[in-house]
């Protein structure tokens, strides 16, 4: 029996944006330091994909993912973020918000990752 290896390629790119934002993890103790008010230097990244590129040989043209910023910029930089995200803003639930806005518009969408530390990140990838 012959076996025939199928080869897949895919396009990846990403693109980050950053903000500044509060919040509070209510649902801690409250002898943890996330339960206290506290900010972040948010670093968001979009990740798309594409087994194709398009006519200019992009997967995506950087300047169309103009429109993750502007929406981090009105919704979400300098802002509360438990007065902004549903439920307890986690960088979990901060990814998974990003992506479920953004999915409808930017179908080669597969993840939203968030780092509010050099030191930690969290991707949503459904």
């Amino acid at each position: 029996m012959q076996t025939v290896k199928l080869s897949c390629f895919m396009y990846k790119i990403s693109k980050q944006f950053a903000f500044s934002a509060s919040h509070v993890l209510n649902m801690l103790d409250k002898n943890h330091p996330c339960a206290r008010m506290h900010g972040h230097n948010y670093l968001i990244t979009v990740h798309l994909q594409s087994d194709t590129l398009d006519e200019y040989g992009f997967v995506k043209d950087y300047k169309s993912l103009s429109i993750v910023k502007k929406f981090i910029d009105e919704t979400l930089d300098h802002r509360h973020l438990n007065d902004v995200i549903p439920g307890h803003p986690t960088s979990e639930n901060i990814a998974r918000f990003i992506f479920n806005r953004f999915k409808p518009e930017l179908p080669e969408l597969y993840a939203v990752e968030v780092s509010e530390t050099p030191q930690t990140s969290c991707v949503y990838a459904p």
